[in-house]
């Protein structure tokens, strides 16, 4: 198939050879040109050229903001795509903004997934993504070929709109335990206990899991360089403090977690890891905490 791309950060880019790697013709979109330097793709001169030329595109950026400029605004993606093609937009965004631009682009007659993505940079490098998807389940079953390549469990969750629901219940459930972690690594820390030891007791336990096991070694290595950039995360809890708020729901643990992640914003860690989180606790606890590097 022809497939375009954009977005080709640290977790675009390895998609997108991925499905090159799988045969399929490859073509680009950026906004910077030397994020297309590399790749074995055409590069387009704009959105609506890409989508011209292509069966199905792929869109991984950064918010709400992004996804509907490149979509619906001048040279958009809506302005080049023919009847019957195909949008997945692997970002995460607002479940309303996809719903948008679903509608935008079904007057055109082009199809559209929300299918948000979950394994961070080592998953799309290693295509064992998880992909939660929304959108008509006919259209899902026409690109699951090519999600195959990058994904290893791909979920129809519902409508437009209810893949990015399912990512935000994921930010929500992740970030939250990564803030656990780092408060148990802190109050071992303060207490004179090693926490190395306790990390290593309490992953053979029922508090054993992903976000112990590397979140927690990065703590205990004080390794914040970014796997996933804190101020996405940031990003995220935005959206999913927004989508509660018109849902009706309380939220009172991921509300109190993203006052963390704002604190951690303002101590200038946003580029870094969001196991970073641990440094927000020794900054407000400086009589006992350890010194950050």
């Amino acid at each position: 198939m022809k497939v375009g791309f954009i977005g080709l950060g640290a977790m675009g880019r390895p998609m997108a050879l991925h499905l090159q790697a799988a045969g399929h013709a490859l073509h680009v979109w950026a906004r910077r040109s030397a994020s297309c330097a590399g790749l074995p793709a055409t590069v387009h001169a704009s959105p609506a050229e890409l989508g011209a030329a292509c069966e199905v595109v792929f869109t991984v950026i950064t918010s709400s903001a992004d996804v509907e400029g490149v979509t619906l605004g001048d040279n958009g993606l809506i302005h080049g795509m023919a009847p019957g093609s195909m949008l997945v937009d692997c970002s995460t965004i607002a479940p309303d903004v996809a719903r948008r631009i679903a509608g935008q682009l079904a007057e055109k007659g082009i199809h559209m997934l929300d299918a948000p993505v979950s394994g961070g940079e080592q998953g799309a490098k290693d295509a064992t993504l998880a992909i939660m998807a929304g959108g008509d389940a006919a259209v899902l079953e026409r690109v699951r070929p090519l999600l195959e390549k990058l994904g290893q469990r791909i979920v129809h969750i519902g409508p437009n709109g209810a893949g990015q629901v399912a990512k935000a219940c994921n930010q929500m459930i992740m970030v939250a335990a990564i803030e656990a972690v780092a408060e148990a690594m802190r109050l071992a820390a303060a207490a004179g206990v090693d926490p190395a030891k306790v990390k290593q007791a309490l992953a053979g336990g029922s508090a054993g899991s992903r976000v112990l096991e590397i979140m927690g070694q990065r703590m205990v290595d004080r390794d914040f360089s970014a796997g996933i950039e804190a101020r996405l995360h940031h990003k995220d809890f935005g959206l999913v403090l927004e989508a509660a708020r018109q849902s009706g729901v309380p939220v009172a643990l991921t509300a109190s977690v993203a006052q963390q992640l704002n604190a951690l914003m303002a101590l200038g860690f946003g580029k870094n890891d969001t196991s970073s989180l641990l440094r927000v606790l020794e900054a407000n606890s400086p009589r006992t905490a350890d010194t950050p590097r």
